[in-house]
């Protein structure tokens, strides 16, 4: 391969590192074609991308990007495919979803929103994430409980107050 193809691809890997708001870096070797291909439709569907590199090329493309990528350095070996998401905890459940079935892929590392995950063992944390849509949901739920039970205490104190207003009334008449 030439240096400008491998200028080329290395280009194109920090354009998808950088527009993605995470990746994870995994291994899929040892699946077969059909497999692989069931992987690649499962992706597709929850708008994941996937893309197959040379560790090599992937390395290089994180040392030209801003940050420090280099825990994930160590992660760069044996065949390695890259999962883009925007949101943190879909390919971790993609992931989980498809080796209840199959061995792979592990996971060997993750980089989320600046967060750095090395090693299989953290998938299940990645799993537990809330993506942004789903943490914004639970403080508005947060937000919204004390005015419902103050909404609800005033109707009911008012059912209350009416009543005994209406009991007076019946016996003073």
């Amino acid at each position: 391969m030439k240096r400008e193809e491998k200028d080329q691809i290395i280009g194109s890997l920090v354009e998808d590192l950088s527009k993605y708001n995470c990746f994870y870096i995994t291994d899929i070797s040892s699946l077969t074609v059909e497999k692989t291909n069931q992987l690649r439709r499962l992706c597709f569907n929850k708008q994941v991308k996937i893309n197959v590199a040379k560790n090599s090329m992937i390395k290089k493309a994180l040392e030209r990007m801003d940050g420090d990528y280099s825990p994930l350095f160590e992660t760069l070996k044996g065949s390695s495919a890259i999962m883009y998401s925007d949101t943190g905890n879909v390919p971790a459940k993609l992931i989980k979803e498809f080796r209840a079935k199959n061995d792979r892929p592990i996971l060997k590392g993750a980089w989320i929103d600046s967060a750095i995950f090395v090693g299989d063992n953290n998938l299940d944390v990645l799993v537990a994430l809330k993506s942004k849509n789903e943490l914004v949901a639970d403080v508005i739920a947060l937000l919204q409980s004390p005015a419902k039970n103050v909404i609800s205490a005033l109707q009911s104190s008012g059912q209350k107050l009416s009543g005994i207003l209406k009991t007076l009334e019946e016996k003073g008449s």
